[in-house]
């Protein structure tokens, strides 16, 4: 499916609730030099980008929680998706993906028993702009489907892993 595309409210569940796997499946491998590693100084880290998706994972579920039980018509819709990128990961690797499936799965269980109200329930941005509750998924799974990008990109490129012992000097033409 073409992100451009208008995504249904089955689509949007099914993406927001992959994530977190996709995002496992491209960093399981990766020890801490690797999360850490900055391909350049406008470029984030593998570590920043994961801790951003795992930071930002409460606040959306929160946002919709309190939109959905407690009738909230107005959040601030950006900082939910995208919170600061300055962070690296406070915990493991290994729980920081475990935390993020765990809200998300209860992110989905909750977006599985809406109907046609609840996504067409208005929310109000400070900064002005007003959207259903499906706009404002679709913002989120574009978001994150663009940060799953990235990581794959950034971790395609990371450096190989060097042998501990000395550096032969290379012979004649390179060999």
């Amino acid at each position: 499916m073409e992100l451009q595309e208008e995504m249904s409210t089955s689509d949007v569940v099914l993406l927001l609730g992959s994530v977190p796997e996709r995002t496992a499946d491209l960093v399981y491998w990766l020890d801490e030099a690797r999360l850490r590693y900055r391909h350049g100084p406008a470029f984030p880290t593998l570590g920043s980008l994961i801790a951003h998706l795992v930071d930002s994972a409460p606040k959306v579920d929160a946002l919709l929680r309190h939109a959905h039980l407690d009738g909230q018509t107005t959040a601030d819709v950006r900082a939910a998706i995208d919170p600061s990128h300055d962070q690296e990961l406070t915990q493991p690797l290994q729980e920081a993906l475990e935390d993020f499936a765990r809200v998300r799965r209860r992110t989905v269980d909750l977006l599985h028993g809406w109907g046609h109200a609840e996504w067409e329930r208005a929310i109000t941005d400070p900064r002005g702009s007003e959207m259903n509750l499906l706009d404002v998924c679709r913002l989120v799974a574009k978001h994150e489907m663009a940060h799953v990008a990235q990581i794959r990109n950034l971790s395609a490129l990371l450096p190989e892993p060097r042998e501990g012992g000395p550096i032969r000097p290379a012979g004649v033409n390179g060999q």
